[in-house]
């Protein structure tokens, strides 16, 4: 009897395990931090993805450069946050909507 009920809480603990749905993360369409970031290739012919990298490096007081992009479904956009360039006397402006 001690070992029954181990036995059937285990069966019902791996019938709920293999019953559940396997589920992929997503991944957003833009992400990044104050070091740069990546944009997803499929906003390209939805917005601007230069003025999208620009407001976000501008948030941080960086100016953005643009790494590489990988031109393909699936594929993203990468750039970089640099800080502002010496001998340029302002910072960035954020873009406004």
């Amino acid at each position: 009897m001690r070992m029954i009920r181990p036995a059937i809480l285990a069966a019902a603990m791996g019938g709920l395990l293999a019953s559940g749905a396997a589920q992929a993360d997503t991944v957003p369409a833009f992400k990044g931090n104050d070091t740069g970031g990546i944009i997803s290739y499929s906003l390209v012919s939805q917005s601007d993805v230069r003025a999208l990298a620009i407001d976000h490096c501008a948030r941080y007081g960086k100016v953005v450069k643009f790494l590489g992009a990988q031109t393909y479904y699936g594929g993203y956009i990468s750039f970089a946050c640099r800080w502002v360039p010496y001998g340029a006397s302002d910072r960035p402006l954020r873009v406004r909507y």
